[in-house]
């Protein structure tokens, strides 16, 4: 049996909600989850790996147990959001610790490895992108909403936010979609008929294009730093493309890339896959 603990914490007056398990003294391994999930998206991975590692899995500002402020009381970016977190590592004592990122947990924990590259032992990016090639088509609506934020383009991807896009998010390019539990987007769907929360999941698409912009820093810190970095990829996701793996290489020479035959959350169907790849990476 492995022992997870939720807890809470106050970040500059905000609450941060966070998952925890495994001994304190062991190497820790920070889980940063995607749009529109949150924490819960690790319950599986995480008895996985908590005999070798101290986990810790926080909602983002905005998602899951932690505050969803309202939009006029927080500016709903990823810098903000990454600011919350990092404090978050600072309140826990979290001194060195690799990274696992996803979709928006990405680049939130980019930003973090370039604020404080001494800090991070590793990088585990399961369909977490930093390149401008793993982008697919299907981000078209937003880009066209980054060049143009006008009342028509917003409307143009809130359908992102409906009920049947989050349900299409975990099940497509997925071989068996009787694998799939609903129970994690029926959670993210719970979250997102929140007053207040789909406008607020608007913006921060919005904000997505200062981490486009950010990509050539991401890519710097890559090269100069060249922290271990395993890259494990639905291959199937329609948002992040298996070229943006790949593109890890070019920067990281070392980095180790897999592909898993699923979709966008690759955990859903192949969290044991995804936990052995992690323990034969770190050499635990």
């Amino acid at each position: 049996m492995t022992d997870i603990t939720y807890r809470s914490v106050d970040v500059d007056g905000r609450k941060v909600f966070y998952r925890e398990a495994g001994a304190p003294e062991a190497p820790t391994l920070l889980l940063l989850h995607g749009f529109p999930s949150s924490s819960h998206m690790f319950r599986d991975l995480i008895p996985l790996l908590a005999d070798r590692f101290h986990i810790v899995a926080p909602d983002l500002p905005g998602f899951g147990k932690s505050d969803m402020p309202p939009r006029e009381d927080f500016d709903y970016t990823f810098e903000n959001m990454t600011n919350a977190i990092d404090r978050l590592t600072e309140i826990l004592g979290l001194e060195r610790f690799a990274l696992y990122v996803f979709d928006y947990g990405a680049p939130v924990g980019f930003r973090i490895a370039t604020r404080h590259p001494e800090r991070i032992t590793a990088i585990v990016s399961q369909n977490g992108n930093a390149y401008d090639e793993g982008l697919s088509d299907g981000w078209a609506p937003v880009q066209a909403y980054w060049k143009d934020p006008s009342p028509a383009t917003r409307e143009g991807i809130r359908m992102l936010v409906q009920p049947e896009t989050t349900i299409w998010q975990y099940t497509h390019g997925v071989p068996d979609e009787a694998r799939v539990s609903p129970d994690g987007y029926g959670l993210d769907n719970y979250y997102l008929a929140r007053e207040g929360a789909q406008e607020i999941q608007l913006d921060i698409f919005l904000d997505y294009a200062t981490n486009v912009a950010l990509y050539p820093k991401f890519q710097e810190y890559f090269r100069t730093s060249k922290p271990p970095l395993l890259a494990v990829w639905g291959k199937n996701d329609p948002f992040f493309l298996p070229a943006g793996a790949e593109a890890f290489k070019r920067d990281i020479p070392d980095a180790e890339v897999r592909f898993i035959e699923t979709g966008h959350f690759a955990l859903e169907t192949h969290a044991e896959e995804i936990a052995t790849a992690i323990r034969k990476f770190l050499n635990a």
